[in-house]
This record gives structure tokens, C-alpha cells and sequence, in this order.
């Protein structure tokens, strides 16, 4: 991936939606943190000047366009697996008419509170360029692949709608972008939930308060966190959530695009944007 130009962030850019583009999500200077990082002495996959982006992944011309994904791959927050997940599922997306946007999240020594930040300031990004990318802004999905969902899930919870990068940071200049709402109208945990990594959240008065979007989960039957994936869709369910859980006889954690899963979603998302639009 070649890397964009200093300047050329979210906050600024005139995206051409026919092409693959990478942005930074933050200008230089003003990245809302709680981490003091300086020096990669722990062997840390980024070092100090690793900067967040976002990278389309343009639906084909021809193909008509149904919506937005913006996706995070997974790696115990140590590394991203977008060579396995991101950009493979993001294709597939693509060829299924989703604008699609590979987040590249910040991992370790960050946190999981300031990833989030990232993955709401993409949002912003895509509903800004609604038009331009050919979208409703109210069709825009998020989608998680193990720790790539908890970071969406943290996201959903915590920091969509309104909510400021401030109330992490309050060394933060908001800009014109922070006044784009965050939400997004789908979520989809892929081997993945809401909560932290490897433990599930079964927060029933947190889910019910949140106002999360509809969403989807896909895991196999043989992931060792089987049994937190069925725990958290309970508790979303008797919180009153709409949740799709999809399970998958026989797969492991860590598929990818393998094992069939994506028509199932894209239906399901089919759908929930219908409802939207509908509502909207």
C-alpha cells in the first residue's frame, strides 16, 4: 500500500469515489490519545509514527451501489489481518455493490477506547462523502473481525452519534468532521462481539441503553470462543436488540471470507438498509 501524502486526511480530501484511495483519518498534531508513545521498545507491529487511515475499496462501474461497509480486521489488537480479512471480504463486498473502507485502526500500546476513535472518524468520513460515493448516509455499516468487532462494538457503545473525540482526549481541537454524526445503521461481528478481548460483554442494561443497530454474527461452532459468541447474542436479544446469529457447523475462529458466510450478510444487509430507508 503506498502511503498518502502528509496532508491529505479525511478532513480535507475530495475523494474519487472510482478509484482505491488511502487517507489519514487525523491531521498531524491533533490525534486524540490517552497513550504516550515515543519509543517501539516492546517489538509493537507500529512504531510512534504510524498514523490511522482508512483505504476504499470502490464498488466495480456498472455495479449499482447498495451501501457502505467500512471494515476492521482482527489480530489481538498486536496486528491487522487485512490480508486475510479486510481487503479479501472488502472485495467481495465491493463486487455485491458496498463502497467498502479498510480501516487501519491503531493496535498496541493504544487502546481499545482510542481505536474506537478511529472507526468513528471513518464513519464521519463516509457519511460526509455520502453523495459522492453514491450512497444514502444512513446506509453505512460497520463490520468487525475478531478483535477488529470489539473495537466496532467499543465504538457503537461508547463513541457514535454526537459524541466528541473530547470526552476521551479534551486536548482535542474538534474540526468540522466531529460535527458529522457517527452512527452507523448495521453492525456485523465476524468471529467477534461486543466487550473485550476474548471476553464477551453480557451487559443486558448497557445493551438496552446503548441504542446499537441491528446486528449480525457469524462465528463457527468450533471457535474456542463459541461460547462467548452465543452468551453475548443472548444478552443483546433479551435486551430487546436485533441480532442475526449465523453459526457455521465445523468452522474455526480466523475464516475470513471462507465458509459461505457472505451472501447470508448481504441479504441480512439488504434487508436492515431497506428497513432504514423505509423509516428514514
Amino acid at each position: 500500500m503506498t502511503l498518502p501524502a502528509a496532508s491529505v486526511t479525511v478532513a480535507t480530501v475530495h475523494p474519487v469515489p472510482e478509484s482505491s484511495e488511502t487517507f489519514y483519518l487525523w491531521e498531524q498534531g491533533n490525534v486524540p490519545a490517552t497513550t504516550t508513545y515515543t519509543e517501539n521498545a516492546a517489538g509493537y507491529a507500529d512504531g510512534p509514527g504510524f498514523r490511522p487511515m482508512v483505504t476504499t475499496v470502490p464498488v466495480a462501474q456498472g455495479v449499482p451501489v447498495r451501501g457502505a461497509v467500512i471494515l476492521a480486521s482482527g489480530g489481538a489488537f498486536q496486528f491487522r489481518g487485512n490480508d486475510h480479512e479486510g481487503y479479501p471480504v472488502a472485495l467481495e463486498l465491493a463486487h455485491r455493490g458496498y463502497q467498502s473502507f479498510v480501516l487501519d485502526y491503531r493496535l498496541r500500546p493504544y487502546t481499545q477506547e482510542e481505536g474506537a476513535l478511529d472507526m468513528a472518524r471513518a464513519v464521519r468520513f463516509v457519511r460526509r462523502h455520502a453523495d459522492a460515493y453514491g450512497i444514502d448516509p444512513e446506509d453505512i455499516a460497520v463490520m468487525g473481525f475478531s478483535a477488529g468487532g470489539i473495537l466496532a462494538g467499543e465504538m457503537l457503545l461508547h463513541y457514535a452519534g454526537d459524541t466528541l473525540p473530547t470526552v476521551l482526549d479534551p486536548e482535542y481541537v474538534p474540526d468540522a468532521l466531529d460535527r458529522v454524526s457517527a452512527d452507523a445503521s448495521a453492525a456485523a461481528m465476524v468471529y467477534s462481539f461486543y466487550g473485550q478481548l476474548s471476553v464477551a460483554s453480557t451487559d443486558v442494561e448497557e445493551f438496552a441503553s446503548a441504542g446499537l443497530p441491528p446486528t449480525y454474527f457469524s462465528y463457527g461452532t468450533e471457535d474456542p470462543f463459541f461460547g462467548e459468541f452465543e452468551d453475548c447474542v443472548a444478552a443483546l436479544r433479551e435486551a430487546g436488540g436485533s441480532v442475526e446469529a449465523a453459526p457455521m457447523d465445523g468452522m474455526p475462529h480466523g475464516y475470513g471470507p471462507g465458509g459461505g458466510w457472505i451472501p447470508a450478510f448481504d441479504e441480512w444487509l439488504t434487508a436492515v438498509f431497506e428497513v432504514d430507508g423505509a423509516a428514514g
